[in-house]
């Protein structure tokens, strides 16, 4: 197990955990969730009656999130969402409406790490939890800031925020409920 700052004493390890380092490791897997945060964000799917765009953040954010703990995958999300912001052009959708999302993938990381942590990701069931909840956070936060920046009524955010993403998030949940115990047997349990 770690003893670094980001990975402070962990009730069960994740995947990273098993590299060796502390700090220079941490620094690596954070910046390169970040960059393969950036990377899932480029192949974007338009919908229609929606500006926001289908892409594979959300499996990246939450597997992830499983594989690095809540703090190093925390800042991961955040260091994407800050570098977005200082004008690096990586994310898939420009202005406001969007910026939910990315503040929902730093609290998802936190919550979803954290869950691994517990060891909630070690069977199916508890990894589809875990995920159900990352994605609750991504488009309940999406959705609200959608809404605000946007102009509209809470029905008409959920429309364009929400429903036409639940199909698509439904899938990668599944996905990455059955990858998660597997990826889980590479982590030694102390």
């Amino acid at each position: 197990m770690s003893t670094s700052p980001l990975s402070a004493r962990p009730v069960a390890p994740v995947l990273a955990d098993r590299l060796p380092g502390t700090i220079v490791r941490d620094v690596v897997l954070v910046l390169g969730f970040a960059v393969a945060i950036a990377a899932s964000a480029q192949l974007a799917v338009p919908l229609p009656n929606t500006p926001i765009v289908v892409t594979g953040q959300t499996l990246v954010v939450l597997l992830g999130a499983a594989a690095l703990g809540a703090g190093r995958a925390s800042v991961g999300a955040a260091v994407y969402g800050l570098v977005g912001l200082a004008g690096v052009p990586w994310f898939a959708v420009t202005g406001g409406a969007s910026l939910g999302y990315v503040a929902g993938f730093v609290v998802a990381a936190w919550l979803v790490g954290r869950l691994a942590r517990n060891g909630l990701v070690d069977r199916v069931g508890g990894a589809a939890v875990a995920m159900a909840l990352g994605n609750v956070v991504i488009l309940g936060l999406g959705t609200l800031v959608l809404g605000i920046v946007l102009g509209m009524g809470p029905g008409e955010a959920i429309a364009a925020g929400t429903v036409p993403f639940l199909i698509g998030d439904a899938i990668k949940l599944v996905v990455a409920a059955v990858a998660l115990p597997q990826i889980q047997r590479f982590v030694p349990k102390d």
